[in-house]
């Protein structure tokens, strides 16, 4: 009995909690629920509500984890008008679990490629996060294969984080939608047998162990090269940036490179339907494209928009021409697998 009321308890917690955020929340103004640490994006928002005269305002919730879970529990009253993640994967969980509403916008069909977004526009990507190799800087390498991660010759020359982690989950889901799983157990075999180090920290620390002489190679995203080369002077960012220089991989046979989204959706029960169009046709605009390329150094899924200098000397990215939905319909098996062979351990 205990269990149930304080069960009971909790929910009427949510749904009066939604009431109230509802209430108070003004109706010019648009809720965002966003995985995203809101300092990221906050120039983004705030450039949204100038664009506009001041007239929307932008409310912003940081949710770490369950946002599906929560928006769930809110149910018809919740005050959630757009959803923003950083990951394709819990994009679609949101989609699946029935939190979304489809949209449709010219706009938005004609900024953003068929393949970043849903065809019946239940989500929308914003901006890329392109898998690419870090490579000491001395190396005379230019070009580069996932498929020659696994190649002996790279053997305990090699760093990675974690395989479970979605960034590289998304990664092994392509490789399974481009050659099947037996494929992908074998490469992925090999990639582990060439590590230097135990797959784990994050993807600055690849560049790190890079510097010190731990390893020659490593995969992480694009974006940090961005932060780290141009981070202070004498900072330990910088010192790990300027040990490195980035390099797009391809799969091979296709030319693509892969990559991760920041997308969101809008909520089903959204009280401000309209104004979250408008703050997701905002920020696929030009100015909006170029904040996520200038600040944030993640690629614009929007065309010709300039992009800081260190990301612009990496030449253009050439995206994997799978859709980014189709891949993470194999985060399972990607996870999976990555057990499987004992990847981090």
């Amino acid at each position: 009995m205990k269990t149930f009321a304080f069960r009971a308890l909790a929910h009427l917690t949510v749904a009066l909690a939604a009431t109230t955020a509802g209430a108070a929340w003004a109706a010019d103004a648009v809720n965002l629920y966003t995985t995203r640490e809101p300092a990221l994006i906050q120039p983004l928002l705030d450039a949204f509500t100038k664009a506009h005269n001041g007239a929307i305002q932008v409310n912003t919730v940081f949710i770490k984890d369950g946002m599906l879970e929560r928006v769930k529990a809110e149910g018809a009253r919740s005050p959630a008008d757009v959803l923003m993640t950083v990951d394709i994967g819990n994009l679609l969980d949101l989609v699946d679990g029935g939190v979304t509403q489809p949209v449709q916008s010219a706009t938005l069909e004609a900024v953003i490629p068929a393949n970043l977004r849903d065809a019946q526009g239940h989500w929308f990507a914003l901006s890329l996060r392109d898998r690419v190799l870090y490579v000491e800087k001395d190396l005379p390498l230019t070009q580069f294969t996932y498929e020659q991660l696994a190649d002996p010759k790279w053997k305990g020359k090699v760093c990675i984080r974690s395989g479970q982690h979605p960034y590289n989950t998304g990664l092994i889901a392509a490789k399974i939608a481009h050659d099947g799983e037996a494929a992908a157990e074998q490469w992925l075999r090999g990639v582990k047998a060439n590590l230097a180090r135990k797959a784990a920290g994050g993807d600055r620390d690849v560049a790190r162990d890079i510097l010190g002489g731990i390893c020659d190679i490593g995969i992480a995203n694009a974006y940090y090269v961005g932060h780290m080369k141009n981070a202070a002077p004498g900072s330990d960012g910088r010192k790990w940036g300027d040990g490195i220089k980035a390099i797009r991989p391809t799969f091979a046979g296709t030319g693509g490179t892969h990559v991760n989204v920041t997308g969101a959706a809008v909520a089903k029960h959204a009280p401000n339907k309209g104004n979250a169009v408008k703050l997701l046709e905002y920020l696929v605009s030009e100015p909006a494209q170029a904040l996520y390329a200038g600040a944030n150094y993640e690629y614009p899924v929007r065309a010709n928009v300039p992009q800081d200098a260190v990301m612009a000397a990496m030449g253009p990215l050439k995206i994997d021409t799978l859709s980014v939905a189709e891949i993470a319909k194999h985060r399972k098996q990607a996870s999976q697998l990555v057990d499987k062979v004992g990847f981090d351990h």
